[in-house]
């Protein structure tokens, strides 16, 4: 005789008809008839586990208005793809590049690595590139002596910036590797230094990517920075806003007491890091530079005299290079050479050492502030990942709790089993308000501590605290040879601070390259070591 049973699949229940005298595919069919679920794709749960073809009705003992759970998917199952999958981890770079949408490389032109890096490190720059393509047509002279004749060469009073800002928008555009022999022959040009042949007679000769980046900073003072309409700053230039600091030099003798310490500024794209027997981090080896003894005429003695120099920055830029000063000449051997010391950079990089105590003072209120902010931060983090993590692990839980209680236990009025899964965890992190929020709150908070001057001072760091960005590294024992490469950090390319990955350009070979394992470049050997660092100021 047939019994009146229900079935719950997919949170719907039916009523069907369930005849012990027929086996149990017969149930089945009648099962997909109601769910469209295959047979062969289709659980039905039962008191001691799941029903199967040549299950006995009598040992399973069904009873009039039970309740059994079906599990299993309606319908077709999806299709496999037209193209195997392929994972990461077996691509190649040059696949990986492609498929992570990574910028182009340069072609190496014969011994022009030292080119291809320092173009690469300066476009962790966007501000420069921005401005570069604001700089969209010759420079004209404001006066024109008459009967003056003009090329057009001539009348491009920079074609260095008009160059680099050309080759930048092709590269932009690109997807593939792109030959930068125009601007090549332009620096060679501008440069004649670039263009000295290589003492073999094949081809020109290998150059210094740190003179690179040196002439290339230089040539491109003209570029015109953002407006200083309402500002009290006087730098109009793109390179004296984002990429100058201001170095004062004090000089005193412990031999003339009575004489006044001399004080002088200048302007310098780039700070030194002198590397010694003793130099282990990065921050020794900028001290050593800025802390050295000199020896010269001291009027007040009318002799030679030892004196103290001490260099502090009064500005700091927003855009901070440091120059790991790993070339020396030698003496004994009337030869450049490369000092291979391991020395190590920071990531995050506190330039209040290195300042004038006016501008510490200035600073330290922002700088002490940001940093506790992005302890805050951290800690935010932490906290919505443990939630992100709880949450689908607590759901999970209830499914396999629900699911067990079903198949389990039956209700004393027929056998009909509920669902009793205990419900969601409730979050941790419920009660932190959207990230937006704390960030406008910590924005006016800094903004409130920003030093009135150093506000105005258009392409100054405002906190004084810097992120690594960028890094040109050398390979190789000798000094006039070895291989330049390229590390910028992915989030300055993006603009997006969630990619925590770098880039590697090593001319047009372009890989991704774990933040983990920047360490590995602080030299030590004869592998690629750091030899120009670009900082970023870190915002509000």
């Amino acid at each position: 005789m047939a019994l009146n049973v229900y079935i719950k699949h997919a949170g719907n229940k039916y009523d069907l008809e369930l005849d012990p005298e027929k086996p149990p595919l017969a149930f089945k069919e009648a099962v997909y008839q109601s769910t469209g679920v295959p047979i062969d794709r289709m659980k039905i749960m039962v008191k001691g586990g799941v029903l199967k073809d040549d299950s006995d009705w009598k040992k399973i003992g069904p009873k009039e208005g039970q309740t059994f759970m079906v599990i299993g998917a309606a319908g077709e199952l999806p299709k496999p793809p037209a193209e195997p999958t392929r994972f990461l981890e077996d691509m190649n770079d040059t696949e990986l590049a492609d498929v992570l949408g990574m910028p182009v490389g340069l072609t190496n032109l014969g011994n022009t690595c030292y080119m291809s890096a320092t173009i690469q490190a300066l476009r962790a720059i966007p501000e420069l590139q921005a401005a570069l393509s604001e700089f969209a047509h010759p420079i004209f002279p404001v006066c024109i002596p008459p009967n003056t004749h003009y090329t057009s060469r001539s009348r491009d009073l920079n074609p260095i910036a008009r160059s680099l800002r050309d080759l930048y928008a092709s590269m932009a555009s690109s997807t593939g590797g792109v030959m930068p022999l125009a601007f090549l022959t332009v620096l060679r040009d501008a440069v004649p230094q670039f263009a000295e042949r290589s003492r073999t007679g094949n081809g020109y000769a290998q150059q210094d990517a740190e003179e690179c980046w040196t002439q290339l900073t230089n040539r491109l003072k003209d570029v015109p920075g953002e407006s200083t309409l309402g500002a009290s700053s006087s730098r109009t230039k793109f390179i004296d806003q984002y990429m100058t600091g201001t170095l004062v030099r004090t000089l005193s003798s412990p031999e003339a007491p009575d004489e006044p310490p001399s004080v002088s500024e200048e302007n310098v794209l780039k700070v030194e890091c002198n590397i010694t027997v003793n130099t282990n981090f990065m921050l020794s080896g900028i001290m050593e530079a800025l802390n050295q003894p000199v020896v010269k005429h001291s009027a007040t003695l009318g002799r030679e005299a030892t004196y103290n120099s001490r260099s502090r920055l009064s500005r700091l830029p927003f855009y901070l290079a440091v120059h790991m000063v790993r070339f020396t000449w030698r003496r004994d051997i009337n030869k450049k050479a490369k000092i291979m010391r391991k020395v190590k950079f920071p990531n995050e990089f506190d330039a209040l050492d290195i300042v004038t105590d006016e501008l510490r003072e200035k600073m330290r209120p922002i700088a002490s502030k940001r940093t506790e902010i992005e302890k805050a931060r951290e800690e935010r983090r932490k906290v919505r990942k443990r939630t992100r993590a709880a949450v689908p692990a607590a759901q999970g839980q209830s499914v396999d709790a629900a699911s067990a209680t079903e198949v389990n236990v039956e209700s004393s009025n027929g056998g009909d089993v509920e669902m009793n899964g205990p419900g969601p965890e409730q979050s941790p992190g419920d009660e932190l308000r959207p990230e937006e929020w704390y960030g406008e709150q910590e924005k006016r908070e800094l903004e409130a501590l920003i030093d009135p001057s150093i506000k105005a001072d258009i392409g100054a760091s405002q906190t004084g605290l810097y992120d690594l960005v960028a890094i040109i590294t050398h390979k190789g024992a000798a000094a006039d040879s070895g291989h330049y490469i390229a590390f910028v950090a992915r989030r300055a390319l993006t603009g997006k601070e969630e990619d925590q990955d770098w880039v590697k350009f090593d001319d047009d070979k372009v890989s991704v390259f774990p933040a983990d394992k920047l360490a590995t470049l602080d030299g030590g050997g004869e592998d690629s070591a750091a030899y120009v660092l670009l900082y970023r100021s870190k915002g509000l």
